[in-house]
């Protein structure tokens, strides 16, 4: 198997390395990540300004590629650039931190894996429910088992997987759920200071939504205990709603 391993908080991360350790048991990995923390930009590609690309050294001592890009900016260059072969499966992460409910949309590591199903090629996303000191352990060694076990099972066109594991040893996991994407908001929360000259700045802090008694969802399961396995869909159409506006009368034009 070969797998293309990236991330959003940069190829010196923690949590890439300690995944990098497990997947290159079982698969052929090439590694192509930001070269610095990206965390929180989003779907974003660089359009403005040159990409810049430096091999770095792994944990076992091994070459990786770090770029000046994003997350998305690292699997398009991958396939355009690096790869010769077009890998069998995309993984991003582990993040430092929940990507669950609507915390999907702004995440850099659900990007990386967005943008291979985008491309035709399985990917899958993994975050740790923690953003404070980790142990990537556990949740490496259950990623590892988890990709081998549905690396056999077709996914959808344009569909990837979110995987979300709770912080702490194994046997503190309740188990494995397949969840829904939680839909409360994420509040921005605004910490109001000074910098040395006087001026006055805002330093947004994220306040997370309010967990649902509702284990249907990935943010109550994942508070519960739960490593939780969302399907995410590239296509965002509103069918429903779609099919209500093509029957709508429209001002002449």
């Amino acid at each position: 198997m070969r797998i293309l391993l990236t991330n959003d908080d940069g190829l010196s991360a923690e949590g890439l390395q300690v995944l990098y350790r497990q997947l290159k048991k079982f698969a052929d990995i090439t590694v192509v990540a930001p070269d610095s923390e990206r965390s929180s930009v989003g779907h974003g590609i660089t359009l403005t300004r040159p990409l810049w690309v430096k091999k770095m050294r792994l944990s076992d001592g091994r070459w990786g590629y770090g770029t000046s890009g994003t997350p998305a900016d690292c699997v398009k260059l991958a396939l355009n650039i690096i790869l010769k072969r077009k890998p069998d499966l995309i993984v991003s992460g582990i993040n430092q931190g929940p990507n669950d409910g609507t915390s999907i949309f702004y995440s850099g590591t659900v990007a990386g894996a967005r943008e291979g199903a985008l491309l035709g090629i399985p990917s899958v996303a993994l975050s740790v429910d923690s953003l404070k000191s980790t142990d990537f352990r556990p949740a490496a060694r259950l990623s590892a088992r988890l990709i081998q076990t549905f690396s056999k099972t077709d996914l959808p066109p344009r569909t990837f997987l979110n995987i979300n594991f709770p912080n702490g040893r194994r046997r503190h996991y309740k188990g494995i759920l397949v969840t829904g994407q939680g839909r409360d908001p994420i509040h921005g929360k605004f910490k109001r200071n000074k910098d040395p000259y006087g001026r006055e700045y805002f330093w947004m802090l994220a306040k997370s939504p309010l967990c649902k008694d509702d284990l249907s969802q990935d943010t109550y399961a994942l508070a519960q205990g739960y490593v939780t396995v969302t399907p995410i869909h590239c296509d965002a159409t509103d069918q429903n709603f779609l099919a209500k506006l093509k029957n709508q009368k429209w001002p002449r034009v």
